[in-house]
């Protein structure tokens, strides 16, 4: 799904920039441009991207815990 029609930035990017390490909104602000024009799209993706990096955090715990 489109999160930001002017810069045609997806959930999936965005999901996908913390999968390659990004771990904050400005990461992944500055790696997709998503928020950077008119801004309407801000809460939503700033949202999604908190969602993504305690998703990785939690993947990486459980990944810890059997690795144990």
């Amino acid at each position: 799904m489109y999160v930001c029609v002017c810069k045609g930035v997806t959930d999936h990017q965005i999901r996908q920039q913390v999968s390659d390490g990004a771990r904050t909104w400005r990461e992944v602000r500055e790696a997709t441009g998503c928020a950077t024009q008119c801004g309407k799209c801000a809460c939503f993706a700033k949202s999604l991207t908190r969602e993504a990096v305690h998703e990785a955090r939690l993947e990486a715990n459980m990944d810890l815990a059997y690795a144990v």
